[in-house]
């Protein structure tokens, strides 16, 4: 597993399908400050809350400079399937081989009722307009994190 990110950190570089097979890149948002944020599996009850706060905030949040993507093991087929339900605004990329997940710490030893397990870590990174890791938040609750985000960076 990866080293945790610190702020000041340069993030790693990605390349990702989104739901639709496009691929999307880190860089294509360079200039702009990106919440990239890093969820177990679509179509689940606290994944489903995490995407339909960031899709309610977006408007808020892409006025303030922020673009917002979510990354998850998922196929792109079961993004589109997600977004769709749940007319998800949020840009969803597919990540089913866990290198940007590994990358950025995301994915490691989780426990669970007292079972340990390897998964994703729901983590939110903050990037700035070069590059750079703002904030890095690990082992974030779905429910009230958008609100929790929007608070701290003074939005």
């Amino acid at each position: 597993m990866s080293e945790r990110l610190q702020s000041g950190d340069v993030a790693p570089a990605f390349t990702l399908s989104d739901a639709d097979g496009t691929e999307v890149s880190l860089a294509d948002h360079k200039g702009r400050k990106v919440i990239v944020y890093f969820y177990p599996a679509a179509l689940t009850p606290g994944c489903t809350k995490q995407a339909c706060d960031f899709t309610d905030n977006l408007e808020l949040l892409t006025g303030a400079g922020y673009d917002v993507i979510g990354i998850s093991p998922d196929q792109p087929e079961k993004l589109a399937k997600f977004r769709d339900k749940e007319s998800l605004k949020v840009t969803l990329l597919a990540d089913p081989d866990k290198q940007v997940l590994e990358s950025y710490a995301a994915f490691g030893e989780k426990k669970n009722y007292g079972k340990t397990y390897m998964g994703v870590i729901r983590s939110t990174i903050v990037v700035d307009e070069e590059g750079k890791v703002e904030r890095a938040l690990y082992n974030v609750r779905a429910t009230g994190h958008v609100a929790k985000i929007i608070k701290d960076l003074g939005i």
